[in-house]
């Protein structure tokens, strides 16, 4: 039983740790779009291809099922939902016992 909590609190820091990830893409992609940093410079090229091979395959997955919105990308959205999700059957998991 304790390793099963200490498991789940594990993936829960883990989810926890992804929506940072996909927060902190999505705040580089408006500071790319809006011209404040300059993706030329290799760190900040670096960072986005790093960011971008952690978030696109869960987004990917995401897109696959969400209708084109025109100009607007709502997977970041349903992906926070999922992992809200996620993280809500964890702690119900955690507190029941199971």
């Amino acid at each position: 039983m304790i390793v099963g909590n200490a498991l789940l609190q594990v993936l829960y820091m883990g989810l926890d740790l992804y929506k940072w990830i996909v927060i902190i893409h999505i705040i580089l992609g408006w500071l790319v779009h809006f011209g404040v940093v300059n993706t030329h410079q290799p760190f900040v090229a670096a960072v986005g291809r790093f960011l971008f091979a952690l978030t696109e395959p869960a987004l990917r997955q995401v897109r696959r099922f969400v209708p084109n919105m025109g100009g607007i990308d709502i997977s970041p959205i349903i992906l926070f939902f999922i992992i809200f999700f996620l993280q809500a059957v964890i702690v119900n998991i955690m507190r029941s016992g199971l």
